[in-house]
């Protein structure tokens, strides 16, 4: 098995999660994960990624963690940040999302940059940031629109 292969393997796996059952789907994952080294952190991830979009947050969290303390490395980690995060929110614990994802808005820029600010502004909602959370929202979608963009970031600055 090359890690190429797995990886489209996984792709195509993920690719057909809303037409598998949910049992099914994470008995994929899990096969999938097996063929990997027994400490290598794509497995709890992704474990926790299939756990976490077939309902299952709560069993989802602990993988997550285990995926980051073992070493868990570019844009998955980024991914498993922005997904503990919003598990964390979903099991009612928010504050605890806002404290993993406020790091990253100063980490170097990706294509994850607006997912960051997204579950970032859900959990700051919970905790009672609404403002933040606005801003956070408006100054993510500024530089989409056709027209506005700067009008748009001020606006977003000014309410924090």
């Amino acid at each position: 098995m090359t890690d190429v292969d797995w990886e489209a393997r996984l792709a195509g796996t993920w690719a057909e999660l809303d037409t598998r059952g949910e049992a099914e789907f994470r008995a994929l994952i899990t096969d999938l994960t097996e063929e990997l080294p027994a400490d290598d952190p794509r497995s709890p991830f992704e474990r926790a990624a299939a756990l976490d979009s077939t309902g299952h947050s709560d069993l989802a969290v602990p993988l997550y963690r285990d995926a980051l303390a073992s070493g868990l490395a570019g844009e998955r980690r980024r991914r498993a940040l922005i997904q503990l995060a919003s598990s964390l929110r979903n099991t009612g614990d928010p504050a605890a999302g806002v404290a993993l994802l406020e790091p990253e808005l100063s980490a170097p820029s990706d294509h994850l940059d607006g997912a960051v600010r997204a579950f970032l502004a859900l959990c700051l909602t919970d905790v009672g940031r609404e403002r933040e959370a606005v801003a956070l929202a408006l100054g993510a979608l500024a530089p989409l629109l056709p027209r506005y963009q700067r009008s748009l970031a001020n606006y977003a600055r000014a309410l924090v």
